[in-house]
């Protein structure tokens, strides 16, 4: 079986090359961190047992999000490579609400407000208009 790169994303991404498959397996996969990888398992693992505690099948989830059935099964390994946009829209699905998207809300940054805090000026000038003669 051969796969296109822009289609299916997998661990080992392949593509034909016109003579031979090519496995290719992109660098973000690799530079991920290991807090984020866990991260992103126990986010699949929640999403899968989200859907069983509501009675909702592979299929029907697949279905509902318009996605095939190998991508759901990546969504519930927590897969880097599935879309930021169908993660939300099995959220939505699942009905688990807006909190996931409210994660980088700036009045929720505390190392941002930090920040903004330091660089306030300590004096305020008006600026003045050069006065043409």
């Amino acid at each position: 079986m051969i796969y296109h790169p822009l289609i299916d994303f997998r661990d080992d991404l392949s593509y034909y090359d016109g003579s031979l498959e090519v496995k290719v397996r992109s660098s973000a996969f690799d530079m991920l961190p290991p807090r984020i990888y866990r991260a992103l398992k126990k986010f699949g693992n929640d999403i899968a047992l989200a859907r069983r505690k509501r009675g909702l099948t592979i299929a029907m989830m697949t279905e509902r999000l318009g996605v095939a059935k190998q991508t759901y099964q990546r969504i519930e390994k927590g897969d880097p490579a599935v879309s930021m946009g169908i993660y939300a829209m099995a959220i939505f699905v699942l009905g688990l609400g807006d909190k996931p998207f409210d994660l980088a809300d700036p009045s929720r940054d505390e190392q941002g407000i930090l920040l903004d805090i330091e660089r306030t000026p300590k004096r305020v000038r008006i600026k003045t208009e050069p006065t043409s003669r």
